[in-house]
């Protein structure tokens, strides 16, 4: 990596090199990098400590929502646990409670699809 204090010890030389004294285009080119570096450090860092990792994030978030399928025990962003009992378009009938409650929610409203599902006699998931 380039140090800075490299940078100006060469703009300093390339200036020291012309005879009338003006500073050359090599050394402008110099100092340009030597702004421009610690920008496009910072957009390296961002990428890679934000930007990236929210976007896996989103990825996963949108294969689950597509994998839902009925009979998947799932929890609400508003903390309601229920079961799918089918799936239109953008939204989901959900059975909630002993009484097996219909509910209407959006596809978008799921957090999460829990482990335990239909299918296991020995627990009352309702």
């Amino acid at each position: 990596m380039i140090s800075i204090y490299a940078l100006e010890t060469a703009a300093s030389t390339a200036a020291a090199t012309t005879a009338d004294g003006t500073a050359t285009t090599a050394s402008a080119g110099v100092e340009m990098l030597g702004m421009l570096l610690p920008l496009v450090l910072m957009f390296v860092v961002f990428y890679f400590f934000l930007i990236r990792p929210q976007k896996k994030k989103d990825k996963k978030v949108k294969d689950m929502l597509a994998a839902l399928k009925p009979g998947d025990r799932i929890c609400t962003i508003g903390g309601i646990y229920g079961t799918i009992k089918s799936i239109k378009d953008d939204t989901i009938e959900l059975s909630v409670g002993r009484e097996d409650t219909k509910m209407i929610v959006a596809r978008w409203a799921i957090r999460n699809v829990e482990e335990v599902t239909v299918e296991n006699d020995g627990e009352l998931l309702n």
